[in-house]
């Protein structure tokens, strides 16, 4: 992987062509089309609930004009630093082969030429790690504000509805979830064409009211944002937590990187999302000039009586698009954690032959479908989720800054005095945001922190809980030429066939080999040590996947290594050995993987309490038969007993 220097251009994403030929502009149109279904799913959705947030609600504040002024101003620079200079322009060229997200700048930093400290890599783990955790929380308010802010139209039709909103929430939501296993190629080439309408209604009921007060765009002027700070003191960094509502989806644009690339992303936000977002959001403000008493749903009083329940059905049919994207973002999440040993395995199932990023993961899909069911009827009200949808989004924006301040000057050399400026700017934005949230920590804000608590102890405890677990195996593991030189002398029978041996470790002999050995007094003709390495990298070319030794006596070690948005396959492996010279029939190859019972009462340095949570999750994991997809009827498991 090529670091970028200070004056490098990006490395391009598989759909960032440089030509300007007629056939790449009509692909990167494409893309850009695309990418507006998908990629702005949950910030183009954000008008439903911003501004009432900010003028209706336990921390709202009087919608008089210099407030609606101050709150406009906030949502345009708000914009355009942190969504289209900090994320579009800058976070966008920090891709790992094309892929984005927090595990790829975490893995730009661990991979980096330049050897991290010890300590400064495990704060790097860790802070990648709460970052997930808070993603995991953003995965299940992102549903359940979105549709339920839909929803809340049909009170604006009439008061009769209210009873109904929130059984109708729950009932689209399950339906959402259920629909996950058959994948989203199909349901995909809707999105786009649902959001494009979507954007081009919400631009021009917005102009419709800019049009009748045109004086509301001079909130351009930051003038307005610092005067609404100084009449309103605290009260105004309270509503600055609202005010984040309208970046949300953020996180979620930088992880969908891979699936459009830089330019088509930056294309349809600069020329088509922005501007439309921006003219709802002002004309919400033109409309509660002229009439501030309409500031329980201005997003819903913009629409004419006439068309208020064809937009309730586009707005919730693009909130499940923009909760589709926060889903699909959850499984690549969770596979990449399984990649990278912050995971136990998860059974994967991919939904598409031919698109390798569609995946479904039922275990994850039944969590957030539970969870988001539960915040629902906890919560009741899209304003009760706003604080917590707060602290979600601006906890993961400050550890991407921090990150992505490493990178500028770890990996790509760039001096502090560059450096530093630039993300301060990202900084005082950050941290402005989640003060402002802090405030509503009691009003639902706790949830988000609490749902990263458990996801960063889980995933900690599992990354402690399987180096342990290596370490003690390697203590015990007897040199492979020792094991070896015993072969040769003892002359145990040999017959015909495969056996291969999975293990984590790629030097010495398994464990499950030498009680094979012992059990059965016997070998096959051929013994295949197999280890699967994960790297940095979202992917590994087959071509470089595999490397074969010979190690006599009818021995092969193999090493097969995956980037972290793959998903391994045995049977494949064993095909790709082939040209290597070791030649296997499927139907002759036996599997044979070790199953270790731990017990807690060992040496190791992990608390009791963690190797308990560590022993519970490894009973649970995932099978590695349906893993690797090995074939269930050629796999012999031995197992043994492990004292962490």
């Amino acid at each position: 992987m090529t670091a970028l220097s200070s004056g490098e251009s990006d490395p391009a994403s598989p759909s960032d062509e440089t030509c300007s030929s007629p056939w790449c502009n009509k692909k990167l149109l494409l893309l850009a089309f695309g990418s507006i279904g998908v990629v702005f799913g949950d910030v183009g959705t954000s008008p439903l609930y911003t501004i009432k947030e900010c003028f209706h609600g336990k921390h709202a504040i009087h919608p008089d004009p210099a407030n609606i002024f101050g709150v406009l101003s906030l949502i345009f620079w708000s914009m355009l630093i942190v969504v289209s200079i900090k994320y579009i322009i800058f976070i966008l060229r920090a891709d790992n082969r094309g892929e984005g997200g927090i595990f790829a700048l975490l893995s730009l930093l661990t991979s980096s030429e330049r050897k991290l400290s010890a300590p400064l890599k495990a704060s790097l783990i860790f802070a990648g790690i709460l970052g997930a955790g808070l993603l995991y929380g953003d995965g299940v308010i992102t549903p359940a504000i979105s549709v339920l802010s839909a929803i809340e139209g049909l009170e604006v039709a009439t008061k009769a509805a209210s009873p109904f909103v929130m059984p109708l929430t729950c009932v689209i939501l399950v339906l959402l979830f259920l629909m996950q296993h058959r994948g989203t190629k199909n349901i995909g080439r809707l999105f786009g064409p649902i959001m494009v309408i979507w954007f081009v209604s919400i631009a021009g009921f917005g102009l419709i009211q800019i049009f009748s007060q045109p004086r509301i765009l001079l909130a351009v002027n930051p003038f307005y944002a610092f005067d609404f700070f100084m009449r309103n003191g605290t009260h105004g960094i309270v509503v600055l937590g609202s005010v984040v509502l309208c970046i949300t989806g953020c996180e979620a644009l930088y992880a969908d990187l891979g699936h459009f690339g830089k330019n088509a992303i930056r294309l349809s936000w600069l020329a088509f999302v922005c501007p439309a977002l921006l003219c709802n959001y002002f004309g919400q403000g033109a409309l509660l000039i002229a009439n501030p008493a309409l500031n329980a749903n201005p997003f819903y009083e913009l629409i004419p009586r006439v068309l208020l329940y064809p937009m309730v059905g586009l707005a919730t049919a693009a909130t499940v698009i923009a909760s589709q994207a926060l889903i699909s973002g959850a499984f690549s999440l969770t596979q990449q954690a399984v990649q990278l040993g912050l995971c136990p395995r998860i059974r994967v199932v991919h939904t598409s032959s031919d698109v390798k990023g569609q995946i479904y993961i039922p275990v994850v899909n039944y969590a957030l479908m539970i969870a988001c069911i539960g915040v629902v009827i906890g919560f009741k009200q899209s304003s009760g989720l706003a604080g917590a949808y707060g602290i979600a989004v601006t906890g993961t924006m400050i550890i991407t800054s921090l990150l992505y301040f490493l990178v500028l000057t770890h990996n790509w050399k760039w001096p502090l005095a560059k450096a530093i400026p630039l993300v301060a700017i990202f900084i005082v934005f950050d941290v402005a945001f989640i003060t402002g949230n802090l405030f509503k920590i009691v009003d639902g804000g706790w949830f988000p922190i609490f749902v990263a608590a458990v996801v960063a102890i889980a995933m900690t405890t599992w990354r402690k809980g399987r180096a342990e677990l290596s370490r003690k195996l390697a203590d015990a593991t007897l040199p492979v030429d020792l094991f070896l030189a015993g072969v040769s002398k003892r002359k145990l029978p040999r017959v015909p066939g495969t056996a291969v041996f999975m293990t984590l470790s790629s030097e010495g002999t398994p464990k499950t080999l030498l009680h094979h050995m012992k059990h059965n007094h016997m070998l096959h003709e051929k013994v295949v040590l197999l280890s699967i390495h994960t790297l940095d990298s979202p992917d590994v070319p087959t071509g470089e996947r595999i490397k074969l030794d010979d190690l006599g006596q009818g021995f092969y070690r193999v090493v097969a290594t995956y980037g972290y948005m793959q998903t391994p396959n045995v049977p494949e492996i064993m095909q790709d050995v082939t040209p290597y010279g070791l030649i296997t029939e499927p139907m002759t190859t036996t599997f044979y993987l070790g199953r270790e019972t731990l017990l807690t009462g060992g040496e190791s340095k992990m608390m009791r309490w963690r190797k308990a949570v560590f022993a519970f999750m490894s009973r649970n994991a995932g099978n590695p038969t349906a893993y690797f997809g090995i074939p269930a009827n050629r796999v012999v498991e031995l197992g043994a007993q492990i004292e962490l």
